[in-house]
C-alpha cells in the first residue's frame, strides 16, 4: 500500500487560515477616511498574524481576503470590494501588504526581540508604503511628492502607533494562545 503524502496544509492550518482571514474580512472594513487613502487597520492586524501563525498562513488568508474583496464583498477599508479597488489609486497599498507580510514575518519569525520585529515591521511598512505611492501616481497622474504629502506622511504616526503596539501585544497573544494550546 503506498505511503499517503503529508497534506500541503493541515486540518489545523486551514482553520486557522480561515479564522485569520475572518478577522481582515471583519476588521480590514473599518476606516476613517482622510483624503484619498483612508486610515485602516489592515496592517495592524496583519503585524498580529505574522505573530500568531508565522507567514505562510498569513499570506494564505491574506490572498483570501483580497480574493473575497476582488469578487465584490464589502471587506475594503470603508466597506467597499471589487476589482476596481484593487486596481484604482489604493490598490497598490493592498499589493504592498504582501511584501510587508513578507518582510516583517521574516524579523517576527526569528523572535530575536522587541526593537527587532520594530525594525521589521517598519521595514515592511516602507515597502508597503513604496508599492502604493508608486501606484497612487501611477492612477491618479501626480508627483512623489504629492503622494507623499497626500499618501505617507498623515499616515506615519498613527503607522508607528500600529507597529509599537504589534510588538508589544503580538508575542503576549502569541504566547497566551501557545500555553492554552488553542493553536
Amino acid at each position: 500500500m503506498p505511503m499517503q503524502d503529508k497534506p500541503r496544509i493541515s486540518v489545523r492550518e486551514m482553520t486557522l487560515i480561515s479564522l485569520m482571514t475572518a478577522i481582515l474580512c471583519i476588521f480590514g472594513p473599518f476606516a476613517i477616511p482622510l483624503g484619498a487613502i483612508p486610515i485602516s487597520l489592515t496592517n495592524f492586524i496583519l503585524f498580529l498574524l505574522l505573530y500568531i501563525s508565522g507567514i505562510r498562513c498569513t499570506l494564505i488568508s491574506y490572498f483570501l481576503y483580497l480574493l473575497l474583496g476582488a469578487v465584490g464583498l464589502p471587506v475594503f477599508s470603508g466597506f467597499s470590494g471589487g476589482l476596481t479597488r484593487l486596481a484604482g489609486p489604493t490598490g497598490g497599498y493592498l499589493m504592498g501588504f504582501i511584501i510587508l507580510i513578507f518582510i516583517s514575518g521574516i524579523c517576527i519569525c526569528q523572535k530575536k526581540g522587541f526593537i527587532f520585529d520594530i525594525i521589521g515591521m517598519i521595514l515592511g511598512m516602507l515597502f508597503a508604503y513604496l508599492c502604493g505611492t508608486i501606484w497612487f501616481c501611477f492612477q491618479m497622474k501626480t508627483t512623489i511628492l504629492y503622494a507623499m504629502n497626500v499618501c505617507v506622511f498623515p499616515f506615519l504616526p498613527g503607522d508607528a502607533i500600529k507597529i509599537f503596539l504589534a510588538a508589544k501585544l503580538g508575542p503576549s497573544i502569541k504566547k497566551r494562545i501557545t500555553k492554552n494550546k488553542q493553536l
